[in-house]
C-alpha cells in the first residue's frame, strides 16, 4: 500500500502528456535508425569522404536524432502562447534563411539544387524549419484575422501574397516539395479555421492549372512527370530511379529478404537511405514491413488531430490549429514520399519523417512532436482547471 502511494503521484505525472504519441514517434525513430544503417551500409563503405567507415551514416543519424530530442525537450517547455506570439518573427526569420540559400557562395548545392546552408560540421536546410514556422504562422494568421473570416478578398489575399513569396524563393532552388507540403498547410490550416468556403472552391480550380503551369514551364519538372508516367520506358535515364524503386517492392513480396538482404541498395537505387528509404524497406521487410509504417504513420495523424480537437473544445483557437496543422505537414509529407516510392507521384526529393537520414528533417520533426506533446499537456492542464 504504501509502494503504490509513492507510486501515484508518478503515474499521475507521466500522464500529463500523450504517452501513446510518444510510443509512435519512438517506434518510427526505432525502424528508421535501422533502415537507415542497412541500406547506406554500401555507400558508407565506398564513399572517401566517409572513411570508408560503414557505421557513418548510423553515427550521423543518431547524432541528429539526439540533437532533435534536446531540442524537442527545450520546444516542450514553451507555451503555446509564447510560439503565438513570435510566430510571425519566426516566419521572416525563415524566409530571410531561404534567400541566404539562393545567394552564391553562401548557399551549398548538391545534386544541382541549392537547398543547403553549411554550418561547417553540418548543413542547414532552411526549408524544414521554413513547414514548422509556416504551421505557426497560418495559425496565428488564422486566428487574427477571425473577424472576418467570411469575407474572401481580405483575409486570403496577405496569405497569399506571404505564400507567393516563399513559393517563388523555395522553386528557386528548386524544392518544389516542400512548397506543396507548406501550400497544403497554408490552405487546411485557413480551411480548419473556419474561412470562407467558396475560395476553396476556387483554389481546387487554380491550384492545378497552376501546377500544370509550373510542369510545362519547366523541362526539368517536365522530365520528372514524364519519367514518373511511364518509367519502363526510359528504365536507364529518366525512369532509372523510380524503376529500381518498383523491383525492389517487388523482391519484397509479404515478408521481404530478410534485413540487410536488399540488392537494391548496393548502388543500384541512388538515394537509399534518404528519399528512398521506404523503398529498400519494402525489399527487405516486405508488406508486413511497409504496414506497419503506414499503421504509425495513420496513428500519428490520428492523434494530431485529437488533440487539436481537444484544444478546440477548450477554445483555444491557435494551439487547435497548430496540432492540425502538424498533423496536415507530417501526413501530406508521408504520403508524398511513400507515393514517390510505389511509383503514383512524381520524385519530389521529400523525405520520409523520422526516418530517412536528414539532419534538419529529424531535428524539426522532433521539435514539432515537442509542441505537439506541448498543446496536449495544456489541453490536461485545462481540463484539470490549472494553469498552464
Amino acid at each position: 500500500m504504501h509502494s503504490a502511494a509513492l507510486n501515484a503521484p508518478r503515474r499521475a505525472a507521466m500522464a500529463e502528456y500523450d504517452t501513446v504519441l510518444v510510443w509512435i514517434v519512438t517506434g518510427l525513430l526505432a525502424i528508421g535508425l535501422v533502415m537507415v544503417y542497412s541500406a547506406s551500409i554500401a555507400t558508407a563503405e565506398a564513399g572517401k569522404f566517409t572513411g570508408h567507415q560503414s557505421a557513418y551514416y548510423l553515427v550521423r543519424h543518431s547524432i541528429f536524432i539526439s540533437i532533435g530530442l534536446v531540442a524537442a525537450v527545450l520546444a516542450f517547455n514553451v507555451p503555446t502562447q509564447v510560439w503565438q506570439k513570435y510566430a510571425p518573427y519566426l516566419f521572416l526569420l525563415g524566409v530571410v534563411l531561404l534567400l541566404l540559400v539562393l545567394i552564391p557562395g553562401v548557399g551549398k548545392v548538391v545534386n544541382g539544387s541549392r537547398r543547403w546552408l553549411s554550418l561547417g560540421i553540418f548543413n542547414l536546410q532552411p526549408s524544414e524549419l521554413m513547414k514548422l514556422f509556416a504551421v505557426l504562422y497560418a495559425a496565428d494568421y488564422a486566428v487574427r484575422k477571425g473577424a472576418v473570416k467570411d469575407q474572401i478578398l481580405k483575409p486570403f489575399f496577405p496569405m497569399f501574397l506571404a505564400i507567393f513569396l516563399v513559393g517563388t524563393l523555395l522553386l528557386s532552388e528548386p524544392d518544389m516539395g516542400a512548397f506543396v507540403v507548406i501550400l497544403a498547410i497554408a490552405m487546411c490550416t485557413l480551411w480548419l479555421g473556419g474561412f470562407n468556403l467558396k475560395i476553396f472552391g476556387a483554389l481546387t480550380v487554380a491550384v492545378p492549372l497552376a501546377f500544370a503551369a509550373l510542369i510545362f514551364s519547366s523541362p526539368y519538372r517536365m522530365e520528372r512527370v514524364v519519367g514518373f508516367m511511364n518509367p519502363w520506358a526510359d528504365p536507364y535515364g529518366k525512369g532509372y530511379q523510380l524503376s529500381h524503386a518498383l523491383i525492389a517492392f517487388g523482391r519484397g513480396e509479404w515478408f521481404g529478404v530478410g534485413l540487410g538482404g536488399s540488392v537494391e541498395k548496393l548502388f543500384y537505387l541512388p538515394e537509399a537511405h534518404t528519399d528512398f528509404l521506404l523503398a529498400v524497406t519494402a525489399e527487405e521487410l516486405g508488406l508486413v514491413g511497409v504496414a506497419t509504417v503506414l499503421v504509425l504513420f495513420a496513428w500519428l495523424i490520428v492523434r494530431a488531430f485529437a488533440i487539436g480537437r481537444q484544444a478546440a473544445m477548450s477554445e483555444r483557437l491557435f494551439p487547435a490549429l497548430v496540432a492540425q496543422g502538424i498533423a496536415v505537414w507530417l501526413g501530406v509529407q508521408a504520403m508524398i514520399n511513400i507515393g514517390v516510392n510505389m511509383g503514383v507521384l512524381p520524385t519530389k526529393g521529400l523525405t520520409l519523417p523520422f526516418l530517412s537520414f536528414g539532419g534538419s528533417g529529424v531535428v524539426v520533426n522532433l521539435v514539432a512532436i515537442a509542441v505537439l506533446l506541448r498543446i496536449d499537456y495544456e489541453n490536461r492542464r485545462v481540463a484539470k482547471g490549472l494553469p498552464i
